[in-house]
């Protein structure tokens, strides 16, 4: 309908695109977010969005994706199809690192359960990493991207000749140096120095002859030239032969690895685009998790239905002053098809307005959006915004005629499947021929079932919801005690403009307001004013309603837990009584036995004073037992000691291994597991030691595997300890700069040794630049240990080649 670059300026998606291009590692990514743009293919930006979600539940779920820069190489790849042609040697590093990255991001989504992320699935299906391209280039080069000595046995030997004749260069020419000094044809503290690549000796220019070489340069005053020895002139041309020999096998090397990669060259360059298409989505999805954004339902209708929608640039520039956004409900169907939103000035009209265009337009680009997950969204085949001011010098319009010009291009193409958004309709000219104007533009609109949200003061257009369908009027709200706009939408009524009441908050001239209101009639001030504080008291009603229903729900649910609880109560009362009336009974029935066998013993031993003391003591035994407290029942299993063991003094001569034994004072058990004439090597637990048997006492074996459970049971506990002190201090980062090489490599294996005990995933190793000396060996080390997965040099703001970066197997 018009350019969509406009749009997005107006919007603000300009600013988005820039956020997104930031989010992304390569410019294969960048390419595709240049390349975003407005879609009405609802299969389209369904696939999309379906794999933007997809993305989101992974990094929010999977932690760890691989985010790792790359160099897209597709151009230098075309290159490779002439043969003869090969990559340099930098490029081979970029090649290697882009390929572990595509590797790892196949891997981590392939671990992945293909049915809970069939888009991603989808993105990938295809590719496979192959590790003979990885070993092969491994194999070229080192982990600085230098051509490896041993990637040909010619190549060794020309090295290996060059490292010889350097050598010889340097053994000659000091020993030429020294010469000179004897000779008194240098001063005693000249060293050797350095120009054009080549190693001379400084000699007074008097002395130059007394030398027999080629002179390279002299000082500022000829008072001294740079001479190189012939000897070590003809050495070094012998180096330089070889050097070119080197350079010549390098090409060689490199040719035949082009000419490997050369069948497989269009998978590769596939992989480039796969790897900007992760990228772009990765992008998605960190902006995504920025704002909140998630993927709405998606309907094949023209029409939106929203909840808690925020403007993203709106919400995190408040986010970053810890402020919060009014969310946005809203909703546009084929019974509300136009939404006319009227307030005051500054009140939040146009911001929700940008809101609508904007999350919309993003959605149609495949992007997610910030606004709850459960409203829906359709698809719109146009998008026509009229924001701000668009007065044209150019083609000599103003600024209502540019209005007019947009309005008419919108109305030769409207139709229901068109969203339109026009900020103040009508203004710019006289408001009575513009009010017109718009209201008959807006009925066009309606009668063709266009969806659109509109601003404006004019009362002509508040009153069309309710004269005619398709209408529905939406107020910004204004809080009339404080005089500040709430900057929330509602919808169903129309809102003042509140002109006075900003005026006077500003302090405008009270004397003019006063005239103003004259003009206007004070019963249309009132009228308005009644209006939005009824508004507001609605609100404010409705709100109290909600609490009082909550309150009302809570109390009912506390009375009746109260009446459970209560019957609850009662029927442990009757049972309680039940139980003591049937005991009661039994005693009852217990005592009457009792007393009538005493009678009846009585009777029959005819009044025997024995017989009757005896009776009379048994009567007040039993009464003894009725007043005792009844007993409670016991809840706990009791647990038995342990009988305590036995410590026998026996003979030197009797101990024998595996033996448990105890010091003299000591309680700790242990166990004899070597043997000598006069002491033994006792393990106490987590400890070993060598005691004279003279100081052990034999233990007895009752509780042996008692024991033995109790000091593995004390082993494990000392052991989760140590790993919790371990993990506590361990640092992620290790120091070894100006240590020897040896002794770097012992505290670089203790590390990570340490690191992989702990099951550490990545770790920092500072050595320094220097020679490359402590680098190399510690790099040559970390080959060797299976568990470590990869390792490169520190980006190169944080310390490049300096530092180590080492990355586990988990």
């Amino acid at each position: 309908m018009h350019s969509y670059s406009l749009i997005e300026e107006k919007l603000g998606f300009t600013q988005i695109r820039k956020i997104l291009d930031d989010y992304c590692l390569g410019e294969s990514g960048r390419d595709l977010i240049s390349a975003l743009s407005f879609s009405g293919n609802y299969e389209v930006i369904a696939k999309e969005l379906q794999a933007a979600d997809e993305f989101r539940t992974l990094m929010i779920t999977v932690p760890g994706f691989p985010s790792e820069e790359y160099e897209d190489l597709s151009s230098d790849l075309v290159t490779l199809r002439i043969p003869g042609t090969f990559l340099q040697v930098e490029y081979m590093l970029l090649l290697r690192n882009s390929y572990f990255f595509f590797s790892d991001c196949i891997n981590f989504i392939r671990a992945l359960n293909a049915a809970d992320y069939p888009a991603l699935y989808s993105i990938i299906d295809g590719y496979y990493p192959d590790a003979r391209i990885t070993a092969e280039i491994n194999r070229i080069i080192d982990e600085k991207g230098e051509i490896r000595d041993r990637a040909s046995e010619e190549l060794y030997t020309i090295r290996k000749k060059i490292v010889s004749q350097q050598h010889q260069v340097d053994k000659r020419i000091a020993s030429l140096l020294t010469q000179a000094k004897t000779q008194k044809w240098v001063q005693a503290d000249v060293e050797i120095a350095v120009r054009n690549g080549r190693l001379v000796i400084p000699v007074p220019a008097a002395n130059k002859r007394k030398l027999q070489g080629v002179i390279h340069d002299e000082s500022s005053t000829g008072q001294t030239v740079y001479l190189e020895p012939t000897e070590v002139f003809e050495l070094n041309n012998e180096i330089r032969e070889l050097e070119l020999a080197e350079k010549r096998e390098i090409i060689k090397i490199l040719t035949h690895f082009a000419d490997y990669l050369r069948p497989q060259l269009e998978e590769l360059i596939h992989i480039y685009q796969l790897l900007g298409r992760i990228d772009f989505l990765r992008a998605k999805t960190l902006f995504a998790l920025s704002i909140g954004a998630v993927k709405p339902l998606l309907s094949r209708n023209a029409e939106l239905s929203w909840f808690e929608a925020r403007h993203p640039l709106l919400y995190l520039s408040h986010s970053k002053q810890n402020k919060t956004v009014v969310p946005l409900d809203i909703r546009l169907d084929s019974i509300n098809r136009i939404l006319i939103i009227s307030g005051p000035n500054a009140g939040g009209k146009s911001v929700c307005l940008k809101t609508v265009g904007l999350l919309q337009y993003m959605l149609q680009c495949g992007l997610l959006i910030p606004l709850k997950e459960t409203s829906e969204s359709g698809i719109f085949s146009e998008i026509f915004i009229d924001i701000g001011d668009q007065q044209s010098i150019e083609d000599d319009l103003s600024t209502y005629s540019s209005h007019l010009v947009n309005i008419k291009k919108l109305l030769e193409r409207a139709d229901s499947a068109t969203l339109f958004l026009i900020d103040e309709f009508g203004a710019g000219t006289e408001p009575q021929s513009g009010g017109a104007i718009a209201e008959a533009v807006l009925e066009t609109l309606n009668e063709r079932n266009s969806r659109g949200v509109v601003t404006t003061h004019y009362a002509n257009l508040k009153l069309l919801a309710a004269e005619q369908n398709g209408f529905v009027n939406g107020a910004m709200l204004f809080d009339t005690k404080v005089m500040k706009p709430l900057f929330k939408l509602k919808i169903g009524k129309p809102g003042s403009s509140f002109a006075f009441e900003i005026a006077g908050n500003i302090e405008f001239p009270k004397e003019v307001l006063a005239k103003a209101g004259e003009k206007l009639g004070h019963a249309k001030l009132d009228f308005d004013r009644q209006v939005q504080e009824l508004d507001n008291e609605k609100t404010e009603i409705i709100l109290k309603e909600k609490q009082l229903r909550q309150a009302d729900e809570m109390l009912s649910g506390m009375i009746e837990k109260y009446k459970r609880m209560t019957e609850e109560l009662e029927a442990k009362k009757q049972e309680i009584a039940e139980k003591a009336r049937s005991e009661a009974r039994q005693l009852l029935e217990n005592t009457n036995k009792i007393i009538e066998n005493t009678v009846r013993e009585i009777r029959h031993s005819q009044a025997e004073k024995t017989v009757t003391k005896a009776l009379r003591q048994e009567l007040k035994e039993f009464e003894e037992q009725l007043e005792k407290p009844i007993e409670p029942v016991q809840t706990q299993i009791p647990i038995a000691e342990p009988e305590p063991e036995k410590r026998i003094k026996v003979a030197a001569s009797e101990f024998k291994l595996g033996d448990r034994v105890s010091m003299e004072g000591q309680r700790e058990a242990g166990e004899i597991i070597e043997l000598s004439a006069n002491d033994a090597v006792v393990a106490f637990s987590t400890v070993k030691l060598r005691v004279q048997l003279s100081r052990l006492e034999m233990l007895s074996g009752n509780q042996k595997s008692s024991a033995k459970s109790v000091n593995r049971s004390l082993s494990y506990q000392n052991m989760l300890n140590d790993m919790n002190a371990r993990i506590a201090n361990f640092r992620l980062s290790i120091d070894v700069r100006g240590y020897r090489a040896e002794e770097a490599i012992t505290i670089v294996q203790k590390y990570i040794d340490e690191s992989i005990m702990l099951r550490v995933g990545e770790v920092n190793i500072l050595h320094g630049k220097g020679n490359g000396i402590l680098r190399s060996g510690i790099r040559q080390y970390l080959q060797s240990v299976p568990e470590v997965k990869q390792f490169s040099d520190e980006k190169l703001e944080s310390g490049g080649s300096g530092i180590t970066v080492v990355k586990f197997r988990l």
